[in-house]
Order: C-alpha cells, then sequence, then structure tokens
C-alpha cells in the first residue's frame, strides 16, 4: 500500500491545482472588465473591416460595461497587427479582429512568427461578406457559362485584377481556373478602387469582389456580374444567380470577419466576450448599418467558439493545399 502512497499525492495534488487554477480563472472573470479593452484591427482606418470593428465594439461597451478601443495596425498583408495580438497577454484585454486572409490564408503565404492554428482562441464569427464573379460591360458573355466559353477560346489573353499577388482575388483566380480548365494572365493592384477602375475602363476583363463593393457599379450598368460564389442567393440582389445555378456547383468563397484572443485567455472571459459579441450582431441598428456594408451576420448557432474554431480549420484544409500547388510563397 505504502508504494501507491506517492502517486495517491500526485492524483490530489493534481486535482487541487486544477480546482485553484478553475477558482482563479472564475475570479479573473467576474472581475473582467476592470479597464478599456483594444480590438487590433490589422488594416488601415476606413475600409470595411475598420467599419465592422467599430460598430461591432462601439455596441460591446454596452454588454461588458468598458469601452471597446479600436486600434489599426497596418501594414500590406495584416501580419503587423496580428503578430501584435498573438503577443498580447491572454487576459482578455487584446482582441484580434481577423479576415479570411489574416487568419487563414497568411499561414500559407508567409513565414509568421506564430502558428494561426494554435496562438489564438475563437470568440465568435462576426459577419460573411460574399464574393461576386464580375467582369467588363463589354465582354461578350451574358452568363457565366459565357465567361468561361470566353476564356477558354482565348487561352492567356483574359486578364483578372488582384489586389497583389496572394490576395484573396488572386487566390480565388486559381481555384476559378483548376476548376473551369482556363487559363489567363493577372494583374495585380495595390487597391480594391484601383482594380475597379481598370475593369469599368475595360482594361482588365474579370475580377472577384465583394457584393458591397460591386453592387454599386453593377446596378448602374458599369460592369458586368455573372453569379454570387455562395449557395445561396443575396437577398439585397435577388436576381443574381448562385454559382451552382449558373453552372460552376461548388465555386464557393465568401469573404468573413471573426475575433479572436490570444490562446490562454480563460474560458470564462472567452464567454464573457462572445455574449457581448452576440448581443451586438442581435441589435437591430447594428444589423441594419452592417446589412448597409453588403455583409451577411452569421446565424446566431453559428456565432460560437466552437462554430468558429471549425469554420477556420475547415477554411485551412481547403484553401492551404490550393496555394501550396500553385507554389505561392510570399516574404514580408
Amino acid at each position: 500500500m505504502t508504494g501507491r502512497r506517492p502517486y495517491l499525492w500526485i492524483a490530489i495534488g493534481a486535482l487541487t491545482l486544477a480546482a485553484l487554477t478553475d477558482a482563479h480563472d472564475r475570479a479573473l472573470a467576474q472581475a473582467y472588465p476592470s479597464r478599456p479593452i483594444t480590438m487590433i484591427v490589422p488594416f488601415g482606418a476606413g475600409g470595411s473591416t475598420d467599419a465592422i470593428a467599430r460598430l461591432v465594439a462601439d455596441r460591446m461597451r454596452v454588454s461588458l460595461g468598458q469601452s471597446v478601443i479600436v486600434e489599426n495596425v497596418s501594414s500590406p498583408a495584416g501580419t503587423l497587427g496580428v503578430t501584435r495580438a498573438a503577443r498580447a497577454a491572454p487576459d482578455g484585454y487584446t482582441l484580434s479582429l481577423g479576415t479570411w486572409p489574416t487568419h487563414v490564408l497568411n499561414g500559407a503565404l508567409f513565414r509568421l512568427p506564430y502558428d494561426l492554428r494554435t496562438a489564438f482562441a475563437p470568440v465568435a464569427l462576426i459577419a460573411a461578406n460574399p464574393q461576386l464573379v464580375i467582369a467588363r460591360k463589354d465582354l461578350p458573355a451574358n452568363d457565366l457559362a459565357g465567361l468561361i466559353a470566353w476564356l477558354k477560346a482565348n487561352p492567356g489573353r483574359g486578364l483578372q485584377g488582384a489586389t497583389g499577388r496572394g490576395s484573396s482575388g488572386h487566390v480565388i483566380g486559381l481555384l476559378f481556373q483548376q476548376m473551369t480548365g482556363t487559363r489567363y494572365e493577372f494583374i495585380f493592384y495595390r487597391n480594391n478602387p484601383q482594380q475597379l477602375q481598370d475593369l469599368m475602363a475595360g482594361r482588365i476583363d474579370l475580377m472577384f469582389d465583394f457584393a458591397g463593393s460591386a453592387l454599386p457599379y453593377a446596378r448602374t450598368g458599369s460592369i458586368k456580374v455573372f453569379a454570387i460564389a455562395q449557395k445561396t442567393r443575396l437577398a439585397t440582389a435577388p436576381d443574381i444567380p448562385t454559382v451552382d445555378e449558373a453552372g460552376l456547383p461548388g465555386f464557393h468563397f465568401t469573404g468573413w470577419h471573426g475575433l479572436w484572443v490570444p490562446n490562454g485567455t480563460p474560458q470564462a472571459i472567452i464567454a464573457k466576450l462572445n455574449t457581448a459579441v452576440t448581443d451586438a450582431l442581435a441589435d437591430p441598428g447594428v444589423r441594419q448599418r452592417l446589412a448597409g456594408l453588403g455583409q451577411e451576420i452569421f446565424p446566431r448557432d453559428q456565432q460560437t467558439p466552437e462554430a468558429l474554431a471549425a469554420f477556420q480549420q475547415a477554411e485551412i484544409d481547403k484553401w492551404w493545399p490550393i496555394i501550396k500547388a500553385a507554389g505561392i510563397k510570399l516574404d514580408e
């Protein structure tokens, strides 16, 4: 019997430590937040990600009783801001607002000082921004099938715009070529307005762009819209067919935003933050303003930390092999 006593004391010690840790985390959560919280946005002020952050952060204040201050930490691919968030203390006072490029693509494109799969703990999925397949207004095609036929009839001659090598538009274009058996060239731009201007001027042939920025030009007839790259039609533009309806089933891509905290943040604090986000997304005023930005709020059952973790992993599983197969690797 005496031989078992050391193991017994070790087991009791482990249980005691776990209980003390749990009690400590609960105490922290009860006092949290006791000061303002910082939400790091890895892009400059004035863009759609910044606008979404400020809408959600402002409403989170009501639930948390403390201000949520948006801090823009801009770099070309958003890596600087995400790095700062990854290195922050896991105490709930630094949040990372992320996107498909910052929290999926960058892990395959750059040699990062953190692992996107382990550096953060998920808080909530926020909203999605569907992508449209668009083209210059005088392209000799009237639907998606016609666009694909035109590209096949003119191999290597088509021009697609994208905001930089390894950007979302570039990676989506690679998938489009793979699924359609087409081949064309990419023209890279510094920002989205520049490539939209060239599309409207007829200097490039096609693009993949968010509904929020492309629809105003489509409604004036400045560009053609062939399909939306998701399973369901847009509530704000129900006349646009899905890619499945238009003849390219499975070509699905939706930009999205989610909220993370540094890994190691107590679960009780994550639960408080999740409640603040879901309260914000249920607010009619926030919902209306997000809709005005072309955003579609995820259903309530998809706003959990678990749903964000599963969603991010599914996106990594889908897109990292595409990037690897294309041989894209960038250094920043």
